[in-house]
């Protein structure tokens, strides 16, 4: 026998070899696959099952709110209770559901804290599902890859919540993209978003390639070159993941220009996607005087010891993204440049906003040592998960509303102030900078700021303005921010609602 033919025999009982090695394995997997796909199968049948009882039994559609914070003081709240009073008044005959996480409070407390802190009272009940594993979608479970974590924590908690309750139309409110396959695909349900804030975007990598330090990017990282490098690859993968789960909306809505413009870098879907600025509550504020009777301003018109009052007030939720510990520094320097004047002045710094958790509390207690630290303790006042009465009291006596978040989304906080009639001085970045503090008919309507010095240097030039160039800032501001009411918000969102919501049987 040739050399030849003993390689060709060799080969054949290797082929042989190996195709009895592999033909368990090919087996196995056709049989693993088939398994799969029956579960799933089997699974969409049974919420289909779900979903048909349900109608029967209220003989109306349901619509369900993914939003697992629904109790939180947030704008991104305000928004979720004003789009279902929206689309009470506009759809009455539908059911609405919230699915939360928030099992320490009643529906009525909910409803309540809804009326306190945002006045949004609805004009129909409301049927909460209360998720009992909210802590899968809370960073502190995931000190390391955080976002992969999170994401897949937000699937386990959809399934809890598809399983208690299968809707007709799911809307994910609250920025959990992972959820709108699993409602679609599996739950055989219409699906759409209104994006906040893109988990990942083009900005979160680029601080990570130029190993800049950050809130969301430690020292420890920024200053090693590989975990640099593995954190970017990282990224990249998680952005292809969250883009490929968004795509699966039949409608997105996004808050602000600058989410839109990630928003479609990621998830693709121009033809899907629109912007729908959030609700604020500029009617509420618009009551509060720019001016008393003799043409001076109210914040400044003196306090009992003579001295003229000049207050900040930062309004957003203590986390770390908001960026506090930047305001506290640059009003520390702000009241070291006007250290001169105060014979004649009252200078004062007060930080409104929502605690959602221990991990926020403890930040706040972190904040307050900052003040202790620098000497400025007595100085910066706290004020914590405020109503709304309290808040309007907050910016009514306000000279400076301030916001230093990087790349704030939108900045509902922002508006406030300005409806209120406070200077606004914000990021220069992000919604401030693309949607909100832009001029008017070629005035200014308010000031853009970077870093500390930035900061301390806006404000102190603000306090140096006239009485009366200030009051046209104001004047000027509260006429921009028109486009921002409840009544322009819930227009445009059903506007944007009005196709899934005529495809649900009624």
């Amino acid at each position: 026998m040739s050399g030849h033919d003993q390689l060709v025999m060799c080969l054949s009982e290797l082929t042989r070899l190996l195709w009895k090695l592999l033909l368990p394995l090919v087996l196995l997997t056709v049989v693993l696959v088939a398994v799969l796909v029956l579960m799933v199968v089997g699974l969409r049948l049974w919420f289909q099952s779900n979903r048909n009882a349900r109608r029967a039994r209220d003989g109306r559609p349901t619509v369900a709110f993914f939003h697992p914070y629904c109790n939180a003081g947030g704008g991104g709240e305000r928004v979720l209770w004003c789009a279902i009073r929206a689309l009470q008044n506009r759809y009455p005959e539908v059911n609405i559901v919230v699915y939360t996480g928030d099992q320490d409070v009643t529906a009525a407390q909910i409803l309540d804290g809804a009326r306190r802190r945002f006045d949004v009272a609805l004009p129909g009940p409301v049927e909460f599902v209360f998720l009992a594993h909210r802590v899968l979608v809370e960073p502190g479970l995931f000190p390391h890859f955080t976002l992969l974590g999170q994401g897949v924590g937000s699937v386990f908690l959809g399934c809890d919540a598809l399983a208690q309750c299968t809707p007709d139309l799911f809307v994910d409110s609250m920025g959990y993209a992972f959820t709108l396959p699993l409602f679609r695909y599996l739950g055989g349900c219409s699906v759409a978003s209104y994006v906040h804030y893109p988990t990942v975007s083009t900005d979160m990598l680029s601080v990570v390639s130029e190993r800049n330090p950050r809130f969301n990017n430690a020292d420890y990282v920024s200053n090693n070159l590989f975990l640099s490098a593995a954190k970017l690859v990282y990224y990249c993968l998680f952005a292809v993941l969250y883009g490929a789960a968004g795509s699966c909306s039949h409608l997105v809505m996004v808050n602000s220009s600058w989410t839109l413009d990630h928003i479609l870098a990621l998830w693709r879907a121009r033809d899907r996607t629109c912007v729908v600025y959030p609700p604020c509550a500029v009617e509420q504020f618009l009551d509060i005087p720019l001016l008393d009777d003799e043409g001076v301003e109210t914040e400044a018109a003196g306090s009992a010891d003579g001295k003229r009052r000049y207050t900040v007030v930062s309004v957003g939720q203590f986390r770390p993204e908001k960026d506090h510990r930047l305001q506290i520094r640059a009003f520390k320097k702000l009241a070291d440049r006007r250290a001169g004047l105060e014979a004649e002045e009252s200078l004062r710094l007060v930080l409104v906003g929502g605690c959602r958790h221990q991990e926020d509390r403890d930040r706040v207690l972190m904040l307050r040592g900052l003040c202790q630290e620098l000497g400025i303790g007595d100085r910066v006042e706290f004020r914590l998960n405020v109503t709304f009465a309290e808040l309007k009291r907050e910016l009514a006596g306000a000279t400076i509303g301030l916001h230093t978040m990087w790349n704030e989304h939108f900045g509902i906080g922002v508006v406030e102030c300005m409806a209120a009639g406070a200077v606004v001085l914000a990021h220069k970045s992000g919604g401030p900078r693309r949607d909100i503090v832009v001029p008017l008919d070629g005035g200014v309507t308010g000031f853009l700021a970077e870093d500390e010095d930035g900061f301390a240097d806006a404000m102190d030039r603000i306090l140096r303005l006239a009485p009366e160039e200030r009051a046209q800032v104001r004047r000027r501001a509260r006429q921009s921010v028109a486009r921002f009411s409840d009544r322009e918000f819930e227009a445009c969102f059903l506007a944007a609602m009005e196709p899934l919501m005529n495809t649900l049987e009624r």
